[in-house]
């Protein structure tokens, strides 16, 4: 146990931390915040103020796809801190190491997979090349935000503004 002592109270951390996940995962699941706090013993509005304390952003849910990109991981480590759901981003040498350790039909299904993946998400945040862009846009029905890294056929690592993607990811909450 893991006792802290508040004025005259003793409280048990433990038992806080699991009544906390419990509130989330049953918001998670769909669970209205007045269902959950009946469940809890507690009010409705201490859901409301607990979410709003571990909100990162609001808005729906985002993908982030890019290639070929330089700093992938600075991009991936900002898209995490923005709540982005879905991160797809691969270097020049990650792309072609995806096209050449498969056979046409793994290659085929695993895109095939991704496209039908990334479809789910309201707002796809792309970078890539000009034709890129257009062919997401086609395959997404438009609602691709296209960050246009150069025009196409790219051939190297290109370097993204973590900062600049960072504003707009925000811009759409």
């Amino acid at each position: 146990m893991d006792l802290l002592r508040i004025g005259d109270k003793v409280l048990d951390r433990e038992r806080v931390h699991k009544l906390v996940d419990r509130a989330l995962e049953l918001r998670s699941a769909g669970v209205s915040q007045q269902e959950v706090a009946k469940t809890l013993g507690t009010e409705r509005s201490f859901v409301s103020r607990l979410e709003s304390l571990g909100e990162i952003r609001k808005g729906g849910q985002i993908a982030l796809i890019g290639f070929p990109v330089e700093n992938k991981e600075e991009l991936e480590k900002m898209a995490r801190e923005e709540g982005i759901d879905f991160i797809f981003i691969l270097t020049e040498e990650e792309r072609w190491r995806f096209i050449e350790n498969k056979n046409g039909l793994e290659l085929f299904n695993e895109i095939m997979d991704l496209i039908a993946r990334v479809k789910i998400y309201p707002k796809v945040i792309f970078l890539g090349s000009d034709m890129r862009i257009r062919l997401m846009e086609a395959l997404l029905d438009r609602r691709v935000f296209g960050i246009e890294l150069g025009p196409s056929p790219l051939r190297e690592d290109i370097y993204v503004d973590a900062e600049e993607l960072r504003g707009i990811i925000r811009s759409f909450s």
